[in-house]
């Protein structure tokens, strides 16, 4: 009787810890009936991993919840937005792998799985990233509350292109949406011919997009003194997308007052996540930690 007892006590203290550890990890799908923007098609989401996971063609966009135990939270979160060039989500390098190191210093992160800009599953394809930034935004702030979260201490950390939909949500959000704080991490800012990333721009507007979109995207152009507080992280010798991106984005912000702090590296390119592997680079995410203490 007493090796009965034991082993239900095990089960039940087994559940408890699942229960918890379910609790502070989960994913939500941004859209709980019928996606917007979506049409018919035979496209199937894929995930392959090698040096990252690399997804492609998602269909069920989503944000993956880390939440920070209660004893350590500072009641902030940030939405991330990985990069990939608008063709692919590279998603733990620049995803769920800052998402978790938020967690140590008491921030929820929360990965943000948005629709590509593809052809065969959006009717209008440019509209998807940013329906699904805005949609990933609202349920954060609409569910703070639970997860022991301030509604005005939640912003967007994006990545290369996902520093493009970061960006694009702090220029272009409704009330409900709006980030109270951006980090921007080699983001591609610009549509313009001169300095956008080609591949981002093509993959998101096509080849020959008209001028009014190329100025709608080119979000340098659409900062307001409502534009959120920025971080911004770049390397001079980056030659995917020119720091210039950058750059002019920091212009823009402080010429409408908007607080902003820049972070320039002569050395780093592109892509390099943490940096871990480069001593010059590997301290710059506790300049944003130090940033975020504060905002």
């Amino acid at each position: 009787m007493s090796y009965y007892f034991k082993n239900i006590g095990c089960t039940l203290l087994l559940l408890t810890i699942c229960m918890t550890m379910n609790a502070q990890h989960h994913v939500i799908s941004l859209w709980q009936d019928k996606i917007p923007n979506e049409k018919s098609s035979n496209l199937k989401e894929e995930s392959t991993i090698t040096d990252t996971q690399r997804i492609k063609n998602v269909r069920n966009p989503s944000i993956e919840v880390y939440l920070p135990s209660n004893s350590n939270s500072v009641r902030r979160a940030v939405m991330i937005c990985p990069g990939g060039g608008y063709g692919i989500l590279a998603y733990d390098k620049e995803g769920t792998d800052f998402a978790k190191w938020l967690n140590g210093y008491g921030i929820a992160g929360i990965v943000l799985k948005y629709r590509l800009p593809e052809d065969d599953s959006n009717k209008t394809p440019h509209l998807s990233p940013l329906m699904d930034a805005k949609q990933g935004m609202k349920i954060i702030k609409d569910s703070a509350a639970v997860w022991g979260i301030d509604a005005d201490k939640i912003g967007v950390m994006g990545f290369s292109a996902g520093g493009h939909l970061a960006s694009t949500l702090g220029t272009h959000f409704d009330s409900e949406n709006r980030p109270d704080f951006m980090a921007l991490i080699y983001p591609v800012i610009t549509m313009q011919s001169d300095f956008t990333h080609m591949g981002s721009r093509n993959n998101l507007l096509g080849e020959n997009p008209d001028k009014a979109l190329v100025d709608l995207y080119s979000n340098e152009m659409q900062v307001t003194h409502n534009t959120p507080p920025t971080f911004i992280l770049h390397s001079a010798d980056d030659q995917a997308v020119p720091v210039e991106n950058s750059l002019q984005f920091y212009q823009a912000l402080n010429d409408h007052q908007v607080p902003v702090e820049m972070h320039l590296y002569p050395q780093g390119g592109h892509g390099y996540g943490f940096g871990r592997h480069n001593t010059h680079l590997s301290g710059w995410s506790l300049l944003l930690i130090d940033w975020l203490q504060q905002l």
